[in-house]
């Protein structure tokens, strides 16, 4: 179940970011697991690449680019490369995302303007390049991460990413229901706390560097006890971009632990 071979998945926001697993990372590592060919892409060269050679280590197949994807240049350049190497794009993850505290007073609009081009701008310019060569193709799959910020408060002061995260699932359902009958499938994928290497920067932001308290809190606001990780992000893409989802489109899957159905924690 839930082979990709002889697919080929584009994934943004593929790299990773010091020790342990990223969620892009997982995401394309298992992808290739399963048999894609993956095109990577990231802001860093160095952190495409620590996921491509993952990759090929295990003997799959990986292509790294290096691209800003809040840049329609940038984004027109990197489709170009993809079917230059590979010829067809079968699935597409939107991982970037980009976490800023503060709330409509004392954020910058710049600031503002910055989430909403890398949590939601990126997503409509790939979209904008990669339908009409999913739709030639007969079909595909579109993934975009989106978070749980995006449907409750999650207990940082983050207007702006909530706003963008809830805005990325507007457009992926509005576009599912669009493209639906053109044999293209576009659901989002909404995690809750995760544990990954990410969590020592948000600590940084948002609980002035106390790594282990902030930890421990998160961990305590999932009614499961703990903070789930990349993998339980990877394997729920994983089903949405395999023909075993062929029916679903235009939904959520949410994975957080119980946290967006739990109150007062």
């Amino acid at each position: 179940m839930h082979r990709l071979d002889g697919k080929v998945a584009l994934v943004t926001g593929c790299g990773g970011i010091g020790p342990g697993w990223g969620n892009g990372q997982a995401i394309s590592v298992l992808l290739a697991r399963q048999g894609a060919n993956v095109f990577g892409v990231d802001l860093t060269h160095d952190a495409a690449e620590t996921t491509c050679s993952r990759i090929r280590e295990e003997g799959g197949t990986a292509h790294l680019h290096v691209a800003d994807v809040t840049s329609a240049t940038q984004v027109r350049a990197m489709v170009e490369a993809c079917m230059d190497r590979f010829g067809r794009i079968d699935i597409l993850v939107n991982n970037v995302g980009r976490s800023e505290p503060g709330g409509p007073v004392d954020m910058t609009e710049e600031t503002w303007d910055d989430q909403m081009d890398v949590n939601v701008k990126s997503a409509f310019l790939t979209c904008k390049s990669v339908l009409p060569i999913m739709e030639g193709q007969g079909g595909g799959s579109v993934v975009n991460i989106s978070s749980v910020a995006g449907l409750r408060y999650a207990g940082k002061p983050q207007v702006a990413y909530a706003a963008s995260k809830a805005a990325l699932m507007q457009l992926t359902q509005t576009t599912a229901v669009m493209y639906a009958a053109r044999g293209i499938r576009l659901n989002c994928v909404v995690p809750g706390l995760m544990f990954t290497p990410l969590v020592q920067r948000l600590a940084d932001k948002y609980a002035n560097g106390d790594f282990d308290g902030f930890v421990a809190h998160r961990h305590k606001q999932v009614p499961m006890g703990r903070m789930g990780d990349a993998w339980d992000v990877a394997n729920a893409v994983l089903f949405l971009a395999s023909d075993e989802s062929r029916y679903i489109t235009a939904q959520q899957i949410v994975v957080d632990g119980g946290l967006t159905a739990a109150t007062g924690r």
